[in-house]
């Protein structure tokens, strides 16, 4: 058996990790999109290293999209394999997957306006909203912590890890030669106290470990702290400076847990007179689909629906679902918060808040999430005098704060944490994943002193034995 790393490799986007077995079964773990990486990004995402008809299945560990993004350009490609994931995974890939792809119809066909300008051929995307859909019909939904026989030879588990809803450490045992071998792979970790879900659960002792090092040489705040700022954030700007409040976020999970927060301040009277919106058709989409798994959300939320049955819902709180309503926001210039996807900055309805707003010194553009190296959130927070939206030349002028105990990928005391439940003398290898280099180094020394051993930090394109 062999496994190639081929995405989020010393780096922290488009994770993709290629299982290939000694009968010559291909099991892909994760097929996610490269992000925030300018002109790169295109050509990275169609040189797959793989032929997409030849896989047999795909294992998601959540529907994030630098982990599922590219389910639908394999399906393109000829891949009629399984799509095996958690329950509440499939249902958000069904819409995530569907935006994506809307979304890249229309960025190629303002870029295509501009390659007719200059007498160049039109290009095309890499996946259509019909190929989104149309991919969907492979996707089997399973429980939690159940196994499922994907063949004679194969089983998974999914653990839960806290991550975003529906996130699971994908446990694999593959037979051969009258071998068992258990390959885990955690896909994103998330914190052990989150605001909405459940903590992450133990998972199953392995052979091998794959796992994300994404903050591998940070620490986050309490959650309690970063409400606080949140709170704090809201009444200088609104309040003070008669300013507006610019939120960055994620459709998913981040968004919920932002207005979360915000419900709660409200019941308990403490969030000021301002109107808050979510800006973000998917964001609306799938708090719906978060209000069908109350299964998987923590106690907190469950005894909270007691007194509220709605917690992501309160009467200062509208949610956008139109172009007009979204540009009307824009045009009444009172004093509120704006909440909007994308969390990076690099596409949707948050970049033209961002050209409305981030020249006023009364606003204020508060990041809650991770923002990848190069992309437009990454040069705001880095402290950009300037930057540029959509061609045209923005002054940066807001104030800018970050809170980054929003995250919802754990700290390197919480991942470590979180792989305690190993015996590391049963381990043989473990290969750290999704992770900048720099992060990754300092992780591998936390692991060491925590007793884990063999640890390789692959490059991309590297195959490895196992």
């Amino acid at each position: 058996m062999k496994i190639k790393f081929i995405g989020a490799a010393r780096e922290v986007t488009g994770s993709k990790h290629l299982i290939t077995t000694q009968n010559g079964k291909t099991i892909l773990l994760d097929c996610g999109m490269f992000q925030g990486k300018g002109l790169e990004t295109d050509g990275m995402n169609r040189n797959l290293m793989f032929d997409p008809a030849k896989i047999d299945h795909v294992i998601l560990t959540h529907a994030h999209i630098d982990h599922s993004g590219l389910i639908p350009y394999i399906y393109r490609l000829g891949f009629r394999g399984s799509v095996i994931c958690t329950s509440a995974t499939r249902d958000l890939c069904a819409i995530m997957l569907a935006d994506s792809g809307h979304i890249q119809e229309g960025d190629v066909k303002w870029f295509n306006k501009r390659r007719l300008q200059k007498g160049l051929p039109p290009v095309e995307p890499i996946y259509t909203e019909h190929d989104a859909r149309a991919c969907m019909e492979l996707f089997i939904g399973v429980a939690y912590d159940r196994k499922f026989q994907i063949d004679g030879n194969i089983k998974v588990k999914f653990t839960n890890t806290g991550h975003m809803l529906g996130s699971g450490t994908a446990l694999l045992e593959i037979k051969e030669n009258d071998a068992t071998t258990r390959i885990a792979y955690t896909g994103d970790i998330g914190r052990p106290e989150s605001r909405i879900l459940k903590s992450p659960s133990p998972f199953p002792q392995c052979d091998y470990l794959i796992t994300e090092s994404t903050y591998g040489n940070r620490l986050h705040p309490q959650l309690q702290e970063a409400e606080g700022e949140l709170l704090r954030v809201i009444r200088e700007t609104c309040v003070e400076r008669g300013g507006r409040v610019i939120i960055p976020s994620f459709a998913i999970g981040r968004t919920q847990e932002v207005v979360y927060s915000l419900n709660k301040f409200f019941n308990l009277g403490l969030l000021p007179k301002v109107n808050i919106y979510v800006d973000s058709p998917l964001a609306i989409n799938a708090t719906d689909i978060f209000r069908l798994h109350t299964d998987i959300l923590n106690a907190d939320v469950a005894h909270e629906m007691i007194t509220d049955p709605d917690p992501f819902g309160f009467n200062s709180l509208f949610y956008i679902k139109t172009v007009e309503e979204s540009k009307r926001l824009n045009e009444n210039k009172k004093p509120c918060v704006i909440i909007s996807a994308s969390g990076m900055m690099e596409a949707g309805r948050i970049k033209h808040h961002l050209a409305n707003n981030i020249e006023n010194p009364n606003n204020t553009i508060l990041a809650v999430g991770y923002c990848g190296p190069r992309t437009l959130g990454a040069r705001i927070l880095e402290g950009a005098d300037e930057i540029s939206i959509f061609g045209v030349h923005h002054k940066v002028r807001a104030k800018i704060e970050r809170i980054e105990a929003f995250s919802g990928h754990g700290d390197y005391n919480e991942m470590a944490d979180f792989l305690s439940c190993q015996d590391t003398s049963q381990i043989r290898k473990v290969f750290l994943v999704h992770g900048d280099y720099e992060a990754q180094l300092a992780y591998k020394k936390t692991l060491e002193q925590k007793g884990f051993t063999n640890i390789e930090i692959p490059v991309s394109g590297e195959e490895i034995e196992l």
